[in-house]
């Protein structure tokens, strides 16, 4: 058998070096296109801008969730994305229940978009990202597979000092440091009144429709969304939650 060609060996030496030249170029590159576009000598879009604070009211896209994550370190930063939003809010106290409950860098959102069955306290990152629900999923869903808009939304609340699924023992839920919501059903602009638990699996196709796409928009926004496909608990309301976890089900 023949020697491999000296010049097919060599290539193969070299490439690696290539390889490694072109990762480097690219690299330094997006640094200095990074760097071009953060002070300013790039006009980006504020929607297409990594750099961009959040704002609820750009369009929507891949970077809203990365912005949205860097919120929940950023206490003032997330206050001030909420306080340019459509929610209206008055910030509450801090305080240290027991045992994992409490609140921290939380308010009361009294209405978003349209109006709430009842005020809900919620972590300001939870809030932010019912914000966006509000204005980029209930709306257009609504109007999508209904021809109207919801005026109001129902839920069953946030924050309540207790373990997930109410279990005696086991970890605490997101509720008990208000960080989650459950939502139970709209009143439209008519004031028909749709439900989870009556229209998830109802006989109108256009209800479960419009109740699947609110679930599947709100997969955007929340960490956690849980509705009845997930399990008999939840068959009356969704879950949503801005946690450690991802789940979408």
């Amino acid at each position: 058998m023949q020697d491999e060609p000296l010049p097919t060996r060599r290539r193969a030496r070299l490439l690696p070096t290539i390889l490694g030249r072109l990762a480097l170029s690219a690299a330094l590159g997006l640094a200095i296109l990074a760097g071009l576009v953060w002070g300013g000598i790039i006009v980006v879009p504020r929607h297409l801008n990594p750099f961009a604070p959040l704002r609820v009211a750009d369009e929507v896209n891949w970077l809203t969730r990365i912005k949205l994550s860097r919120l929940e370190r950023s206490g003032p930063q997330c206050l001030g994305v909420l306080a340019e939003s459509d929610v209206s809010y008055r910030p509450v106290s801090d305080r240290e229940d027991r045992d994992g409950c409490g609140l921290s860098n939380a308010v009361e959102v009294t209405e978003a978009s349209r109006a709430l069955s009842g005020n809900f306290t919620a972590s300001c990152p939870l809030a932010v990202a019912w914000a966006l629900f509000d204005r980029h999923v209930v709306g257009p869903s609504a109007r999508r597979h209904l021809r109207q808009d919801v005026a109001r939304v129902v839920h069953f609340g946030t924050y309540a000092c207790r373990n997930i699924n109410h279990r005696a023992e086991g970890r605490r839920s997101e509720h008990a440091t208000a960080n989650a919501i459950d939502l139970a059903g709209f009143v439209l602009a008519d004031g028909q009144q749709i439900t989870v638990r009556a229209d998830w699996t109802g006989s109108d196709p256009r209800r479960a429709a419009f109740l699947r796409d609110v679930r599947d928009g709100a997969c955007g926004f929340f960490d956690v969304v849980l509705s009845p496909d997930y399990n008999e608990a939840h068959h009356d309301h969704f879950h949503f939650d801005m946690g450690a976890y991802r789940a979408c089900r």
